[in-house]
């Protein structure tokens, strides 16, 4: 274990649009694509009847309303298996898409803690099982049901560190700056309450990883929130370019 690690994140992202609950769908037509052939690291199971668990490496997403994927770590060393054998076309249900891709990203993030704190968005976060659903009830007071879910994503970030076998020396610190209503979304005919969340946390994190329940099928997606300074910085040097 180290306490900190380069990661590798290669984000795809296809021409079509798709819908949220298409992305499970989206999954399948991938893994199906390949003909029983796919690697372990698309769908995450080990044989008929066992789970490979850890922290997903290949993640279907729905990025600016586009189908895509994230590939993490070794992720990034297997998506050629589909990207070659796809034939361009996918079924979703009945819906047939093209595979043409849009855009290809890679980057390498040091993950690890710091002195200061960086400022997340984190959308469709699924902080809550049946067991902790009826913790989080009990709860009267909202600083209270936010100290909760606070406690619950740093529980999340921890096990996403465990996959990259990362161990922090450091105080993982993580405080929420905004929070919405829970609302409701369906998986497998199951409802499950989501939150979108802003949160600081001393922790680097690459941008559209997932955290947390269903973090392969574009639940929990982070995104860092970037200062008005910043963004005026990069467009005057894009145009000095």
């Amino acid at each position: 274990m180290e306490n900190s690690r380069h990661i590798r994140v290669l984000t795809i992202r296809f021409d079509e649009d798709i819908s949220a609950r298409e992305i499970p769908l989206f999954r399948g037509a991938v893994i199906n694509s390949m003909h029983g052939n796919a690697n372990l690291l698309f769908h995450n199971h080990i044989g008929d009847s066992k789970l490979r668990y850890g922290y997903p490496k290949v993640q279907y997403k729905r990025l600016g309303g586009k189908a895509s994927i994230v590939c993490v770590e070794e992720g990034a060393d297997i998506i050629g298996q589909f990207l070659s054998e796809a034939g361009g076309k996918l079924m979703l249900g009945e819906r047939e898409i093209r595979c043409e891709i849009n855009n290809i990203k890679p980057s390498r993030i040091l993950v690890q803690t710091w002195e200061h704190m960086f400022e997340y968005n984190l959308v469709r976060w699924l902080p809550l099982n049946s067991k902790n659903y009826q913790e989080y009830k009990t709860i009267e007071s909202l600083s209270g049901r936010i100290s909760f879910l606070e406690d619950k994503l740093k529980g999340n970030l921890l096990s996403m560190l465990k996959g990259f076998k990362i161990h922090l020396e450091d105080e993982l610190k993580v405080v929420f700056t905004q929070i919405s209503e829970p609302y409701l979304v369906h998986n497998k005919g199951v409802r499950l309450m989501a939150f979108n969340v802003d949160f600081k946390t001393n922790l680097s994190i690459p941008n559209n990883l997932g955290i947390g329940k269903n973090a392969s099928i574009g639940f929990g997606i982070v995104t860092q929130i970037r200062k008005e300074k910043e963004k005026q910085t990069d467009n005057t040097e894009s145009k000095d370019k």
